[in-house]
């Protein structure tokens, strides 16, 4: 999948002085690129055979929607809080300064449903880690995490330690 990097843009110093930030709008702008980061978590997906998708905001959403059209499939989305229109439950994590909560429909996940979550990136793993929460809390069961982007350099194996965790590339330095 190295390939897929040359549809990433890496943007230095954004958002703020010191980080790179990996850009899949850029993947989003090319059809090749698009297909083939599609392609690439469609094969990790269709090995779990899950119920239902579960994307993260936002940049999750565009793959998830794209993957769940092809898998034929549900998809439910987790969202900052106060975005999603029926009742919910939440879940607040630690970010590296504070903290961010993450919702997700109260019915939109089954007891038993096999999930696989979807995102764009896995950087400290919060974001899933919460989003896994949720899912078992709804019921669920995690069967897996894909993303396109894995930043290497960042303590997300020891959080999601447990879950089977797929990615397309990966950078190892900010």
């Amino acid at each position: 999948m190295e390939e897929l990097k040359k549809y990433i843009r890496s943007v230095p110093d954004f958002p703020k002085a010191g980080i790179n930030f990996y850009d899949v709008t850029t993947i989003l702008h090319d059809p090749t690129g698009f297909d083939l980061a599609v392609s690439g978590m469609e094969k990790f997906v269709r090995q779990i055979k899950p119920d239902l998708l579960v994307a993260a905001e936002a940049r999750g959403f565009v793959f998830g929607a794209a993957l769940a059209d092809r898998l034929d499939i549900g998809l439910a989305l987790c969202r900052k809080p106060g975005k999603l229109p029926y009742k919910t439950v939440s879940e607040t994590y630690e970010l590296e300064y504070g903290t961010d909560s993450l919702e997700i429909h109260q019915d939109a996940i089954a007891s038993g449903d096999k999930v696989v979550i979807i995102d764009d990136l896995i950087a400290t793993g919060g974001t899933l880690k919460a989003t896994c929460n949720l899912v078992e809390r709804l019921g669920g069961v995690v069967g897996g995490i894909s993303a396109v982007i894995d930043l290497s350099f960042l303590p997300w194996r020891k959080v999601l330690s447990g879950y089977e965790v797929n990615y397309l590339v990966s950078y190892d330095s900010e």
